[in-house]
């Protein structure tokens, strides 16, 4: 086996063997090693056998390729953006310091990450009291970059939620041939509540009403973010354990982040009662990703369509390992995802040549690139810009872009490929991470120094 890939997946098995919840001495049993023996293996500090690793695929019900691929990728990539600020320009750290870091001791490594996001909540949050209490200015909350991680240690695929979304939609369909029927039946006959469009407070989708037995949703939402609405708010009621376990089997930080969690898996548990599983993943392959026909198909928006295409990680019945990420019009990246192997910035705005950035130029049109990291790994990737709003006159608009998009091995498998070159010859993009940690010195397009560069007159 690959000594790099050896060095960097002990921090995988330790994050699932925490998200299962099973102690360091009961997965050494199973195995028939010592504790000792997978407490290195763990800390990268022991090769681990081809054998052992088969061992550790069957145990966590994963693949073996998938297990072996390293998902340290990432944390390399956060730590030289956060080392990349200026509050380290004196270290004279070099990326293979870094590096070093993230594989040699990956514990220390996330400890540094979470220490420098309550410094820039600090930082934001010091920055907010210096404007009016109306300011379009938002306190950074470290909540954000804890649920990120979250979803990304559990390859944004929940098993149980995925079980109980099946369950409702079974008694859904049950109750009614009308998606919408159905739903209105099975949240009154389970839980004593009707629902209604109602003239909301701006900025407010849904409120109880009617010492709680009454559900209200605005009623200036698109027809699908209605539905979402609704699916979302069963969610809370009727997989509250399957959440609850989830969030106490994590390690998300307290306060916020588990408020927020919440909030999260229950729109995990609407998409996929709107969009069950097994049929969704059948549509991706029918009409090969096409998320428009897609949507059309189960009455949801862009968007979420875009969300539950990253979610097919289902052992034996996976879709396209893919990458997400949303920016508004001023850069800022408000969700990320990646099971491509991109790496997508924690706290600065992604690199101005990716086309999640170039959709804004051309409104509503599906945006196609592809393009190659410093690492030399390449990239198909589909981009769209779009409006959300509310249904009156002067609604305030918000722009935003969804990037989605995969490794080239795959782009054969999206329909936004056909009749795109994608062999040596193709028009290939070079991008990178963020100025501060992208090696390409001659990039015209460069806003910052390289960190570990040093500039002389």
């Amino acid at each position: 086996m690959d000594n790099t890939n050896a060095t960097q997946i002990g921090g995988k098995i330790r994050r699932l063997r925490r998200g299962r919840n099973i102690s360091q001495a009961n997965l050494a049993q199973n195995l028939a090693i010592s504790a000792s023996y997978l407490n290195l293996i763990e800390h990268n500090r022991r090769k681990i056998t081809v054998p052992l690793l088969f061992k550790l695929a069957d145990f966590f019900g994963v693949e073996v390729g998938e297990l072996a691929q390293s998902d340290d990728s990432q944390l390399v990539g956060d730590l030289m953006e956060i080392f990349g600020d200026d509050l380290f320009i004196d270290s004279d750290l070099t990326n293979q310091d870094i590096r070093d870091l993230a594989l040699t001791n990956p514990v220390a490594a996330r400890a540094v990450l979470s220490l420098f996001d309550k410094y820039s909540q600090i930082k934001t949050n010091q920055l907010a009291t210096t404007y009016e209490k109306n300011s379009a200015i938002v306190p950074y909350h470290q909540a954000t970059d804890a649920i990120s991680d979250f979803i990304q240690e559990n390859a944004n695929y929940y098993a149980s939620l995925e079980k109980a979304a099946m369950r409702v939609r079974h008694d859904v369909d049950i109750a009614s041939d009308n998606f919408m029927q159905g739903l209105t039946s099975y949240l009154l006959n389970v839980f004593g509540i009707r629902w209604r469009l109602a003239n909301l407070e701006q900025g407010i989708n849904k409120g109880l009403a009617d010492d709680e037995t009454m559900l209200e949703i605005s009623d200036i939402l698109p027809p699908e973010t209605a539905k979402f609405t609704l699916a979302h708010h069963i969610g809370h009621l009727s997989a509250k354990a399957e959440i609850d376990n989830i969030i106490e089997n994590s390690t998300l930080p307290e306060l916020e982040a588990p408020i927020l969690a919440r909030n999260v898996l229950a729109s995990y548990f609407a998409a996929a009662l709107i969009m069950p599983y097994e049929s969704f993943y059948l549509a991706c392959k029918k009409y090969r990703y096409d998320i428009e026909r897609i949507a059309l198909q189960f009455g949801a928006s862009f968007e979420q369509v875009c969300h539950r295409m990253t979610s097919l990680q289902r052992p034996n019945m996976k879709g396209i390992p893919l990458h997400l990420i949303r920016t508004d019009i001023a850069g800022n990246i408000s969700k990320r995802f990646s099971l491509s192997g991109i790496h997508i910035p924690r706290h600065s705005g992604a690199c101005p040549r990716w086309n999640v950035y170039a959709a804004f130029l051309q409104p509503a049109k599906i945006n196609i690139q592809l393009s190659e990291m410093p690492d030399e790994e390449k990239y198909f990737c589909i981009a769209k810009s779009f409006e959300k709003g509310e249904y009156h006159h002067n609604a305030p608009l918000r722009h935003f872009a969804i990037g989605l998009g995969c490794n080239i091995m795959h782009a054969k498998a999206m329909i936004y490929s056909d009749g795109i070159e994608l062999g040596k010859s193709a028009k290939i993009v070079p991008i990178g991470v963020g100025c501060r940690i992208c090696p390409r010195i001659n990039c015209q397009q460069r806003a910052h120094p390289i960190a570990d560069h040093r500039l002389m007159n």
